[in-house]
């Protein structure tokens, strides 16, 4: 196992949906008009390189990246492989059920769960296990060394044998009354399965689930369960062994995942991940600023307002450009160094619901009415 390549809210206890209690504390009489943009200047050189269409996204499901392989879901359960370069299809398979989280793949083996909390495993387009949760789940799967980890609502994680289904073992942690409903964070440092509960990076021997460390990026706060709310949000930024992550509403941090140090944390208000680079950790805020903190101490390098109440994805750091989609269907390109915009292009006029991601010299869009959109510089 050494140095494997891991690469809404709920009532914890019960996994009770509580979907409506953010939106009643977000809402506003009026909504913000949205920054408007100025005529695309274009420079730099894009092009829409194929598009295809899957089902419906209803939520947002996270898309998997392995070698030159792009691995997605529906919410209805279908789930696909397709060829970055070219858009083509390698595989689909329906799992017989909607998705309440994303899709984990290492390139052969891939994951998803049901709504009926099932984890099911998958190879060349067909279903090789299930294993049922006893909770819900949001973050899709973490597939690597061979085998299957799943982050629950309970804020229990659970290993499962990729090849055959058989649970090798399951850990639980007490926390905050309420969890999230949107995913959150299990990733690989090393030897090392980090995952995001109640504000906190954990840091668990992938073996038997022990804690190896914890690092807090936030703490609880207030009055009640709902502003108490801190959990991580999944999206983060990983360099070398330092993996910086967003607390919900609460702040952004970056913790050194070898020893499980807190190298800074800071306030912020966002709600969605964070990706960046070996100088700056980027995020979109709430309010649609996009901001740039140094990655050495968390001070903000800049701040771009371009995007405001735009409704943005978070960002993805490709090249000398950030990469984010908006709630419009357009996809942005901004630069790295002030936030100035570059180019932008359309995709099929319904929300980014996926963080971008990177597939080659691809990048990778994934829209609520089910469009992927495959993007390359020229």
């Amino acid at each position: 196992m050494k140095n494997m390549p891991f690469a809404q809210i709920f009532r914890a206890p019960v996994a009770i949906v509580l979907v409506a209690v953010l939106a009643a504390c977000s809402s506003t009489p009026e909504k913000p008009k949205p920054a408007d943009l100025p005529a695309n200047v274009a420079l730099l050189g894009v092009r829409t390189a194929w598009n295809v269409r899957l089902g419906e996204a209803g939520f947002p499901l996270s898309v998997n990246v392995s070698g030159g392989t792009v691995t997605l879901a529906g919410s209805d359960g279908a789930v696909s492989a397709l060829d970055a370069k070219s858009g083509q299809s390698l595989w689909r398979v329906a799992v017989g059920g909607p998705l309440s989280a994303g899709v984990g793949s290492d390139g052969t083996l891939a994951a998803v769960v049901t709504r009926d909390n099932q984890v099911v495993g998958l190879q060349a387009g067909r279903v090789l296990w299930r294993q049922r949760l006893a909770a819900q789940t949001l973050t899709a799967p973490l597939v690597a060394g061979g085998r299957v980890f799943v982050l629950a609502a309970d804020r229990s994680v659970n290993a499962f044998d990729g090849a055959t289904g058989r649970k090798l073992w399951s850990q639980q942690r007490t926390g905050e009354a309420l969890v999230l409903s949107q995913s959150g964070v299990l990733m690989a440092v090393g030897d090392t399965l980090v995952a995001g509960m109640s504000g906190r990076l954990i840091g668990m021997n992938p073996n038997n689930g022990s804690t190896r460390w914890e690092a807090p990026i936030a703490s609880p706060r207030g009055t009640n369960d709902v502003e108490r709310l801190v959990d991580l949000v999944g999206g983060v930024s990983r360099v070398g062994d330092v993996v910086c992550a967003r607390a919900f509403q609460a702040a952004v941090g970056c913790v050194d995942a070898s020893r499980g140090g807190l190298l800074w944390t800071k306030p912020d208000v966002g709600s969605i991940g964070v990706h960046g680079d070996d100088r700056f950790v980027y995020g979109s805020e709430d309010d649609g600023n996009i901001v740039a903190w140094r990655r050495s101490d968390g001070e903000r390098a800049w701040v771009s307002e371009r995007l405001r109440y735009r409704n943005l994805s978070a960002p993805l750091a490709v090249g000398r450009s950030l990469v984010v989609g908006d709630g419009t269907g357009l996809v942005h390109f901004v630069s790295r160094e002030d936030g100035s915009l570059l180019n932008r292009l359309s995709t099929d006029g319904s929300p980014i619901i996926t963080p971008p991601v990177l597939a080659g010299n691809t990048v990778v869009v994934v829209t609520r009415s089910g469009g992927v959109f495959g993007f390359q510089p020229e």
